[in-house]
């Protein structure tokens, strides 16, 4: 099962789209496999950021992620990764289609609502960054039969 990390951000937090966020992973026939809610330090920003580190938008990030409680969460699946990404759009929430997460309560391409890996390693590193193997609950739903091509 490839495994991805979800972050629902501040601003999504601070708007109450949380809800509504987690129902289109579920939706989609992604198994939840951890979820809390926190406080990122700066000190875990940064190594979250640090393939940015070296970027001038560096410190802004860092910023807005501290700036609020976020919703962290692991999802698993065939393709989690890329399912994931098409549904939360593109990252700049202005120019995300319509139906994706991004697309439909987004107009910013700071403000994005949603943080998701881009690929099987920033997963693991990710994942990792934020939780402990312990944490991850994985568990097989019994609708899983729906979402897994036939072997």
């Amino acid at each position: 099962m490839q495994k991805t990390l979800i972050i629902i951000k501040p601003d999504a937090f601070d708007r109450r789209l949380v809800g509504k966020i987690v129902s289109r992973f579920e939706a989609k026939g992604l198994q939840l496999l951890a979820m809390k809610l926190a406080a990122i330090s700066e000190e875990t920003a940064k190594k979250h950021y640090a393939e940015h580190e070296a970027k001038p938008f560096f410190d802004g990030l860092v910023r807005f992620i501290t700036g609020g409680p976020v919703v962290l969460m692991v999802w698993g699946g065939g393709s989690a990764i890329a399912a994931a990404r098409r549904l939360m759009g593109r990252t700049n929430a202005a120019e995300a289609e319509p139906g994706t997460i991004r697309g439909d309560w987004g107009l910013s391409g700071q403000f994005n609502l949603v943080h998701g890996s881009d690929s099987p390693e920033s997963a693991e590193r990710e994942i990792d960054l934020f939780f402990s193997p312990e944490e991850l609950v994985e568990l097989p739903h019994s609708d899983s039969k729906w979402f897994e091509s036939p072997s």
